[in-house]
This record gives C-alpha cells, sequence and structure tokens, in this order.
C-alpha cells in the first residue's frame, strides 16, 4: 500500500492537517476522515451532484478530485454555508418550497444553487435550470427547487 500524503485544508474556515491516502478522493476525506458527512455519495463518476462542493471558489463534484490536488485548497461544504444553528435564505427557501423531499440531495443542490446566486443574484427560470443541470434528484422536486432558489433571490440571496 502506498504512504499516506500530508495535506493541508481550510474547511468551512477551519485549518485541516491530515495524511491522506494517494488515491482518496476529496469526498472520502470529507466524510471518513472529518465526519463531515452532509456532502452525500452517491453516483461516484460526476454524474448526480450529490457530493458537490466549493473548492477555491468554484464548485465541484468531490467523488473527483483526488484529496492531495485540493491541497492548500479551501473547502466549503454544506455544513459551512450557514452560521452554526441556523440556515441562509437559501436553505429556508428549500425548506419553505417543499423541496427537500428525502434529503439526498439536497445538500449538493444547495451548494449548486448558492454557487448560481453568488455568479448570478437574480437569475431566470432559464438560468436556474442550466445552473442547476448537473444536479440530479430522484424524488423529481426540480419545480420545487427552481421555485426555491428564485424565492431566496427575490429575498435578496444566499
Amino acid at each position: 500500500m502506498s504512504p499516506a500524503i500530508p495535506i493541508a485544508l481550510t474547511v468551512n474556515g477551519r485549518s485541516r492537517t491530515l495524511d491522506v491516502a494517494p488515491h482518496h478522493t476529496l469526498l472520502e476525506v470529507l466524510r471518513d476522515d472529518l465526519a463531515l458527512t452532509g456532502t452525500k455519495e452517491c453516483c461516484l463518476v460526476g454524474e448526480c451532484g450529490a457530493c458537490t462542493v466549493r473548492l477555491d471558489g468554484r464548485i465541484v463534484d468531490s467523488c473527483l478530485v483526488l484529496a492531495v490536488e485540493a491541497d492548500g485548497g479551501e473547502v466549503t461544504t454544506i455544513e459551512g454555508l450557514a452560521p452554526e444553528g441556523g440556515l441562509t435564505r437559501l436553505q429556508g427557501a428549500f425548506l419553505d418550497k417543499g423541496a427537500v423531499q428525502c434529503g439526498f440531495c439536497i445538500p449538493g443542490q444547495v451548494m449548486a444553487a448558492d454557487d448560481l446566486l453568488r455568479r448570478s443574484p437574480h437569475p431566470t427560470v432559464a438560468e436556474v435550470e442550466e445552473g442547476m443541470a448537473g444536479n440530479l434528484c430522484r424524488c423529481g422536486c426540480y419545480a420545487q427547487i427552481t421555485e426555491a432558489i428564485l424565492a431566496a433571490a427575490e429575498e435578496g440571496g444566499r
């Protein structure tokens, strides 16, 4: 087995140093080593968006990023979006609009929606649909997810 590689990350504003296997993904490190289980493991091929996180200001599928590639980077997971014990406007809108159904895809959906609203604070329906295209919802809540994003935008954003 290959020796562990030391990496340093800032995760949700907190500096973290850990030793990782060279083949472990950012998703594995977040869930298994840092116990940040909000980021979901699903397809493992970058098709569903359940593992979406922000890495150095861009959203990525954490199942496709090796942890060693993130060395020195800044990662924000769903746990890092809101102050502890609170919700962002966007998270509240997801609840208010019934966009949460089973909840499995929601962390990735919210991370992608947050990124969309960062880039386009007042998106159109078409922009929301395009911006969320990489995130799948098995429950079929796409209309509610779109409504939630538009409602958050109307209320002043993320």
